[in-house]
Formats: structure tokens, C-alpha cells, sequence
């Protein structure tokens, strides 16, 4: 019986190491001072950046192109303007004060301006958290605010909120539509709105019925408009809005059976 043949040493799927030559012992080789490392260069200098973009748009346009980065260099002074381009571009934190916002190739002389959204009034601290919240209901078929809007039949989509005390709100949530406003002529002879205004007929949360059971000016026409909606033999405003039943419960939701209250 033949002796089992040596496995050579190293990878056995190796085809260059060959059963009748092993590999060669490697000799020492005496470490060798080697020469020291010096810093690489920035890639961009401020020298470059002054040559290829004299303007703060066309530098904003490259960094942007580059890393992504948009710059807000416009009016800085000339070494502090090209010092950010070239730190950034090299990969080096910068002051958050010099970052920008918005496509730097977009001309904001040249976009219609926007309108601000308007600010909503604040709750009125007469109404219940909510916490003490009873029912909620909602409708998308309240007539428009808006003369235009509603002259043509659009509706809008409301929130109407009984608490535990009898106090009734109701929240207007939109939609928030944008209206294009007035005519000019861009530089390009093109006609386009002077400016785009927000249909916005949010309201926040007010109050329609007080706690007494009064109404408000604007409750009394809600409830008059609401109890126009029939429902089988009654109306929303009965049905859905000023009911009364077991209180909204988030111990209730996860567990009814068992409650302290």
C-alpha cells in the first residue's frame, strides 16, 4: 500500500505549487527607512476658483454641480466668498450661516412670487382639552368661504367636535389651493401671474355651542345648514354632531373590560 502522497503547502487549488517543489522559504529583509508622508494637496485652490467663476452665481452654480452643496455667497467679500467655495469643495466643514437654500440655477426673479399661508387664529382657551372629548365627525360637503370657490359649488372638509361639558367646535381643515393672480410679461414675452395667492379657508378650532348650550353667530348658521342634511327620519347635526353617548376612551379602545371608572 503506497504511502498517501504529501498535501503541498499553501492553497491546494494552487496550481503553480507543484508536489515536488515547495515554496521557498522567504527570506528576512531588514526594515528600511522609508521617506515621510507628505499632506496631498487641496484639489481646489482659491487661485482656480477666481480664474473659472468671477461671480458668486457662477461659483454657487459649480459647488452645487460638485457636492450638492448650495451656497448662499452673494454680497460676502471676495476672500471669504471663494475660501467657503474651496472648503467645501475640499470636503471641510463650513459655518452653517453660508449654506443656502433652493436650486442655485433657478432665477427668483424669474418665478412668480407666493403669497404667505396665512397664520391661524389660536385655540380658544374656552374649549376643553382634548381629552374630555366626546365625538367627532366628519364632512366634506360644507359650503366654500371663498366667493369664487363657492359660487361654483366647491365644498370644503370639516371637523365638528362635541366635548363632555356640551361644548361644540367646529375646524375648517381646507383644501389649500393655489390662485394664480393678476398678468405680466416675464423677460422672455411670456404672460404669467403677478403673483399666486393661497385659497386657504382654514379656520382652527372654534366654538359653535357653548357650554351653556348658546350659540355662536357662525354656530347658529352651521347648525341651521347642518340640519338641512336629512338623515333617514332626522338630520346630521342630531345624528352625528349634538349626541350624546359613552365618551371617547383610549382604556376603552384597548381594553373595555377592564376600567377603573
Amino acid at each position: 500500500m503506497n504511502k498517501a502522497t504529501p498535501v503541498p503547502e499553501g492553497n491546494i487549488w494552487d496550481d503553480t505549487v507543484t508536489e515536488d517543489k515547495k515554496p521557498t522559504p522567504k527570506k528576512s529583509v531588514k526594515p528600511q527607512a522609508s521617506a515621510p508622508v507628505l499632506p496631498a494637496s487641496p484639489e481646489y485652490d482659491i487661485d482656480g476658483l477666481q480664474t473659472d467663476f468671477p461671480t458668486a452665481t457662477e461659483l454657487e452654480r459649480f459647488v452645487f454641480d460638485q457636492t450638492g452643496v448650495v451656497l448662499s455667497l452673494k454680497g460676502r467679500a471676495n476672500k471669504l466668498k471663494y475660501q467657503v467655495a474651496m472648503d467645501v469643495l475640499n470636503g471641510t466643514a463650513v459655518d452653517p450661516r453660508f449654506i443656502g437654500e433652493g436650486n442655485p440655477y433657478l432665477d427668483k426673479a424669474d418665478m412668480v412670487p407666493e403669497e404667505p399661508m396665512k397664520t391661524l387664529p389660536p385655540r380658544d382657551p374656552a374649549i376643553p382639552a382634548r381629552e374630555d372629548l366626546q365625538n367627532e365627525f366628519f364632512t366634506a360637503f360644507v359650503p366654500h368661504s371663498d366667493p369664487d370657490y363657492h359660487a361654483r359649488g366647491v365644498k370644503m372638509h370639516c371637523t365638528f367636535r362635541k366635548y363632555k361639558n356640551g361644548v361644540i367646535t367646529y375646524e375648517v381643515l381646507g383644501p389649500i389651493e393655489p390662485k394664480p393672480t393678476g398678468e405680466k410679461i416675464d423677460k422672455f414675452g411670456r404672460m404669467r401671474p403677478e403673483i399666486i395667492r393661497w385659497v386657504d379657508p382654514r379656520t382652527g378650532e372654534q366654538i359653535v355651542q357653548r357650554d351653556d348650550g348658546t350659540l355662536t353667530p357662525v354656530g347658529r348658521r352651521l347648525k341651521a345648514m347642518m340640519q338641512t342634511m336629512k338623515y333617514n327620519d332626522s338630520n346630521q347635526w342630531v345624528r352625528y354632531i349634538d349626541r350624546d353617548f359613552i365618551s371617547l376612551d383610549q382604556r376603552a379602545a384597548a381594553n373595555p373590560w377592564d376600567l377603573s371608572e
